[in-house]
């Protein structure tokens, strides 16, 4: 069952979770301006709606893209034959070109999230980014929609992060308000008190 109070509550002791910001952003603004220029926004808003599922349903992708181990010339060229067999389209393909010539290809899962965030804002949707160890059900994802609604979030998109270092639980951010429900937080909140009772 998910547990999310109503949006007065703020974050817990001791947790964070990035926002994105910055870096991701500017990248998100100009993929964004120069898909709505030439007049293939909803194209590239699907195709990077699909880009951000490749990432959560692949480990393999995830590792090719984060390892600092790998060339980032080979881990361009693998990353865009993925892309290529997944059947994403050139414009998304050109972009993580860019990306990946940038040195950036670590920061695409958060680029990718930065990206939905602003179609959501552009299209009037609250977006709730949830962050858990393991990837999500379809009751989870209508349990989660529920309880934000509950809470006062009418129009909301679910933007998934996986983070194994949460151990189990979720995290989620909608705006400033932040709900951390994870294991890891819990742990840190524990071992808070056991040395505040020593």
């Amino acid at each position: 069952m998910v547990s999310i109070s109503t949006p007065s509550g703020g974050a817990s002791p001791g947790t964070t979770i990035a926002s994105g910001g910055g870096l991701a952003d500017r990248y998100a603004a100009a993929l964004y301006a120069h898909a709505e220029d030439v007049g293939v926004l909803d194209a590239v808003v699907a195709e990077m709606e699909q880009l951000g599922k490749l990432i959560q349903a692949s480990a393999d992708f995830r590792r090719l893209i984060e390892s600092p181990l790998i060339d980032v010339n080979q881990a361009s060229r693998a990353a865009l034959s993925v892309l290529e067999q997944a059947g994403v389209g050139k414009p998304i393909r050109d972009f993580v070109g860019v990306v990946a010539g940038n040195r950036r290809l670590r920061s695409l899962p958060t680029i990718v999230a930065a990206f939905a965030a602003l179609v959501a804002e552009k299209r009037g949707v609250v977006t709730a980014f949830v962050a858990s160890a393991h990837a999500l059900n379809d009751v989870q994802r209508q349990q989660i929609r529920a309880r934000l609604i509950e809470a006062g979030y009418g129009n909301v998109n679910i933007v998934e992060q996986l983070e194994p270092e949460l151990l189990g639980g979720l995290v989620v951010r909608v705006g400033a308000r932040l709900y951390d429900t994870s294991l890891k937080s819990r742990l840190q909140r524990l071992q808070y008190a056991m040395k505040g009772a020593a």
